[in-house]
């Protein structure tokens, strides 16, 4: 079993989040909203009225498993 840890914090529009693979980083609102994860990654996500959601990740994955 492995171990997990997860620390966000709030700067301003920004968030900063910890984690055990690194620092990734994401801002926005209820409806926009960016962020890249530690391994580079960036997910994009839209909220729509009527409760639709539109969510889209680029690039790859660095991590071997």
């Amino acid at each position: 079993m492995g171990w997990h840890y997860r620390k966000s914090i709030k700067v301003g529009p920004f968030r900063i989040n910890l984690s055990r693979h690194g620092v990734g980083h994401s801002f926005g609102n209820r409806r926009f909203h960016v962020s890249t994860t530690p391994d580079g990654r960036r997910h994009v996500s839209v909220h729509l009225p009527g409760g639709f959601h539109v969510g889209k990740t680029f690039g790859g994955k660095r991590y071997p498993y």
